[in-house]
């Protein structure tokens, strides 16, 4: 083929493409404005109707990645592994009270694991491992939801001592059945005569045995040195407390002395004040625990008064008022309260009983507000005259920062004589009372011995 034709054939060949890429741009154009058309004319003769299509369109687009949101995040919080199947009938499901009715044998192995453990395990062993409790959390728990990819990994410690192997495996059964797995990191079962894993923070004090004074070892610890403590409302421990231990608690004096004599610098002291025969209790060697304490360059007790523990009132202990309130008319007779409810430390009225030197229900402070403070555990107690009442009777005393409430101001003066400021009258020892007890009432001030007061530390 000449050149001439060869460049003929080139050129039609080019202009071929050309028409053919030009005609599938039309064809593509016509589609188009086709497709645009008959969509106006659609929305035009329908709207209502494809209004309504789009608007059911967009929800479902807008809806699936909700759902699969969900979806995701159920599967987020499964736990490590599913209950059973749940059997209504099961004993003990639920929390349901059961009471076997036994005789012989049958009767004397109860009788046995109950002297053994202070709780029926022959009962125990009989009910399941897996079994399920009434849910007591607030409802508001039930819509929280956590982003699991930002909390920690967790190890969850079990201490335990003599336990019952059922109840001991049914817990170990209910983390695993109720934390989500993408954060239970390990169980650990840790004997209580053995280290428990905290090793950054050393461990455990094995100078403690048993049972007593760990907790707030462990809190003091974990809050000097550099972790915290979270309470998390949403997250429930049940604890069977029996009504009488399986194991001594001898040491328990002894152990929270050792937390003192490391921890608390110079508040230890206030511990002693109130706690006078835990200065003879022999509590072991501390030199590593304080060595420990030294390496990990751990905050003072100070600190974690001011920084932690803010709203906690820090007793005064000024030299010559606290201790036990003596009277010197009726000798040897002291303020004395024992609230009913550990919890609930108001409402009783305070009586004089022969002093014991042993601190706790006998220990009373004077601050330099005036209160007369009954501060051996907390809620702190301020004796105080209710309206229309001659006697002392224990209310809350005031909140840090706040003025302290008129019916509870008494001036401790020099005579020794308690004038409460808001009735201008004097505390008096009297012996004839309807309670059984001598107790402290309001009179008219006088000269007598039963209205002159002192404090004294220890007998």
């Amino acid at each position: 083929m000449n050149k001439r034709r060869r460049g003929l054939v080139t050129a039609w060949q080019r202009l071929r493409r050309r028409r053919g890429l030009c005609l599938l741009a039309a064809i593509a154009c016509v589609l188009f404005f086709g497709f645009l058309l008959f969509s106006k004319n659609a929305e035009g003769n329908n709207s209502q109707n494809v209004g309504g299509l789009k608007g059911e369109e967009h929800h479902e687009r807008r809806d699936a990645p909700v759902i699969q949101k969900e979806v995701d995040y159920q599967q987020l919080k499964r736990p490590v592994y599913e209950k059973p199947p749940l059997d209504p009938q099961a004993l003990g499901e639920f929390g349901r009270a059961v009471r076997l009715n036994l005789q012989g044998e049958e009767k004397k192995l109860e009788e046995e694991s109950i002297s053994k453990h202070q709780i029926n395990i022959y009962l125990s062993d009989k009910i399941s491992l897996h079994r399920r409790l009434e849910e007591r959390w607030n409802p508001k728990c039930k819509t929280v939801k956590y982003d699991y990819y930002k909390l920690p990994k967790t190890s969850v410690v079990i201490a335990f001592y003599n336990e019952a192997w059922s109840t001991l495996l049914r817990t170990v059964h209910s983390v695993l059945e109720t934390a989500p797995d993408i954060l239970l990191e390990e169980i650990l079962l840790v004997d209580d005569y053995s280290d428990k894993d905290f090793e950054y923070l050393g461990s455990y004090d094995t100078g403690m045995e048993v049972w007593g004074g760990e907790n707030l070892e462990f809190s003091f610890r974990i809050w000097q040195c550099g972790g915290t403590l979270e309470v998390h409302p949403c997250s429930h421990v049940g604890h069977v407390f029996p009504k009488q231990a399986p194991y001594s608690r001898s040491k328990a004096l002894a152990n929270s002395v050792r937390a003192a004599e490391v921890w608390m610098d110079e508040y230890k002291e206030l511990y002693y004040h109130r706690n006078p025969h835990a200065r003879l209790e022999p509590y072991g060697d501390v030199t590593e625990r304080r060595q420990l304490r030294k390496n990990l360059q751990c905050n003072t007790f100070k600190w974690f008064l001011e920084n932690v523990y803010p709203e906690l009132h820090v007793p005064e202990d000024n030299l010559g008022h606290f201790g036990m309130l003596k009277n010197k008319g009726m000798a040897n007779y002291c303020f004395d309260y024992n609230p009913p409810n550990e919890n609930d430390v108001t409402g009783q009225k305070i009586i004089l009983y022969p002093c014991h030197g042993m601190g706790q229900n006998q220990f009373f402070e004077y601050t330099s507000y005036n209160e007369i403070r009954y501060n051996t555990r907390q809620p702190e107690g301020c004796a105080a005259i209710d309206q229309g009442s001659d006697q002392l009777t224990m209310f809350l005393c005031r909140e840090n920062g706040k003025s302290v409430p008129e019916n509870q101001k008494f001036i401790f003066r020099e005579d020794g004589t308690l004038l409460h400021q808001q009735t201008q009258k004097c505390v008096q020892a009297e012996r004839t009372t309807s309670m059984g007890n001598p107790v402290p009432v309001l009179r008219p001030c006088s000269n007598s011995d039963l209205q002159k007061w002192f404090f004294q530390e220890r007998s």
